[in-house]
């Protein structure tokens, strides 16, 4: 296990920041129930305040974001899981608005391909991990394996009940090698849903995101929310722990996810390299 921190290894788990106002941090070894956290809790905030409070979030994560980069020895993994309309597109493009593409990749996960599903499962979400100094973001990720083919029964139940463990050994060795993983569920009604659905319908424009399948997937709501409920029990933990987003909210959901990584990136406290000795007294010839 070269290269893995021995600090970890030993036992020791980094500190992480208290999460922002707001969010619902799921505690390890205690049973999650979304029915329980509020999808339309805003924190006491009105719109205004957020929109203005989102842009020094904003300004935060982009400087944070170019020490990480300068300092080049760690990275963050940014992890977004939600039911169908969720808003995962809406909040990755909101809460990195201005952040350098240079040190930022998205990714999204489909339908598994032939040579994805030719290896084990975790094979095509590792390879798409942050290297040493980047931002790397999962819209969808690891947990597809342990949601959609449990509601969908494409695999035994023994085979996707064994995946929850192997994901936390994943997350921790994720974290043992020097990657932050930082964990959103964005948490909307059933109404909420039915609403956002609608209005993708309702607008001609929005079309290209409405797919009929979602309507099929809509019936087994009862059954994702029981497979998100045992997932974020299950992989809660002190190095990775889940937060639940109230998301009914856009501008509540955005600025608390802001808030939160900013927060992540401020606890890890990247720091730019030593320059080099006498550039400060250097002279630009004309």
């Amino acid at each position: 296990m070269a290269g893995l921190s021995p600090a970890l290894l030993a036992g020791h788990i980094p500190a992480l920041p208290p999460a922002a106002a707001g969010i619902v941090t799921i505690e390890p070894g205690r049973p999650c129930l979304l029915s329980r956290i509020d999808p339309d809790a805003d924190g006491g905030l009105d719109k205004d305040e957020a929109k203005a409070a989102l842009s020094v979030e904003r300004a935060r994560i982009q400087g944070l974001q170019e020490r990480l980069y300068g300092e080049g020895k760690r990275s963050l993994l940014v992890v977004f899981q939600a039911i169908d309309t969720g808003g995962k597109d809406g909040t990755i493009r909101s809460v990195l608005e201005g952040v350098n593409p240079q040190g930022c990749r998205v990714w999204s996960f489909k339908v598994p391909s032939t040579e994805e599903l030719d290896h084990d499962f975790l094979w095509r979400y590792h390879k798409r991990t942050p290297g040493r100094g980047m931002i790397g973001v999962f819209n969808r990720s690891h947990y597809e394996d342990v949601l959609v083919v449990r509601v969908k029964d494409l695999v035994p139940e023994e085979v996707w009940r064994a995946r929850y463990g192997l994901i936390n050994d994943f997350e921790r060795l994720l974290t043992a090698s020097g990657t932050t993983v930082l964990k959103f569920f964005l948490h909307i009604s059933k109404d909420e849903q039915k609403e956002r659905l609608e209005s993708r319908i309702a607008d001609p424009e929005k079309h290209w995101k409405f797919d009929p399948a979602d309507l099929v997937e809509r019936r087994s709501w009862d059954a994702y929310q029981a497979a998100f409920d045992d997932a974020l029990t299950r992989c809660s933990t002190p190095y990775a722990p889940w937060h639940v987003v109230p998301a009914n909210r856009k501008w509540f959901r955005n600025l608390i996810v802001a808030r939160t990584i900013a927060d992540t990136l401020e606890a890890m406290n990247p720091q730019f390299p030593a320059a080099a000795e006498g550039i400060a007294g250097l002279t630009v010839p004309d």
